[in-house]
């Protein structure tokens, strides 16, 4: 029976699920998890159609997605996570072989709440998995960075059409919901945010939840997306 124990402070631990063909590196991925007191695995998966289905039976909150695996892949996967409304609780992480993967910015697009290198510290790995059960987004300022080279890459030299959207949708946006955009975009955290603006963090949570309610984000890792496609942050030529 599937018994769900409870921390010392009475929250019920991260459920998480680890979705990968690679029999080997799950089993690594578990014992990791599963010697935290706050997190668990609830299920495993070698293919995305199997991840997407035991995301629903087992009630996972975090799901460690690696892009890449035969059949339906990461990226399908994450799609039918984000689309179906019995799971927009869910968060992906997105694993990667390399921290800017080719696929990183459909993975965002899809839904992603972040990305991680599968070659990441232990600390990292359990540091994702608590910041997307939090409802935050794993985007730090290097793999911004790469992310946005990633991005322009595929994008080619036009905007494409969902940025003249984006772009009316920014327009709802007041002046400091908009700068503080910016700074998400450029993959400062919250704390990061509030001392450059020199207000609270609390403050600037808010500003970020009410861009993402304005803009129809699905959380932090979206609206970098947005602040690119829709031209409000154009990267620096290095």
């Amino acid at each position: 029976m599937d018994q769900t124990v409870e921390q010392a402070g009475g929250e019920a631990p991260i459920r998480v699920l680890l979705a990968d063909d690679q029999a080997l590196l799950r089993s690594a991925f578990k014992v990791l998890v599963d010697s935290e007191p706050d997190m668990r695995v609830v299920g495993e998966a070698s293919d995305g159609a199997q991840a997407y289905a035991l995301a629903k039976d087992r009630r996972a909150d975090v799901v460690l997605m690696d892009i890449r695996m035969p059949g339906t892949d990461g990226l399908a996967a994450t799609r039918m996570i984000s689309a179906d409304p019995e799971l927009s609780g869910v968060r992906v992480v997105m694993l990667t072989t390399f921290e800017v993967d080719e696929y990183v910015v459909q993975s965002l697009r899809a839904g992603a709440s972040g990305f991680l290198g599968k070659g990441a510290e232990p600390e990292e790995l359990l540091n994702a998995i608590r910041v997307a059960a939090a409802g935050e987004a794993l985007l730090s300022p290097a793999a911004t960075k790469g992310l946005i080279a990633s991005f322009l890459a595929q994008r080619g030299p036009d905007v494409p059409a969902t940025g003249s959207a984006h772009a009316e949708r920014l327009a709802a946006l007041t002046g400091r919901e908009r700068e503080v955009l910016v700074h998400v975009a450029a993959g400062l955290s919250n704390d990061g945010i509030a001392a450059r603006l020199e207000v609270s963090p609390l403050t600037v949570k808010t500003h970020v939840n009410r861009a993402m309610a304005k803009l129809g984000a699905r959380d932090r890792a979206q609206l970098v997306v947005i602040a690119y496609e829709s031209g409000l942050v154009r990267p620096r030529a290095d």
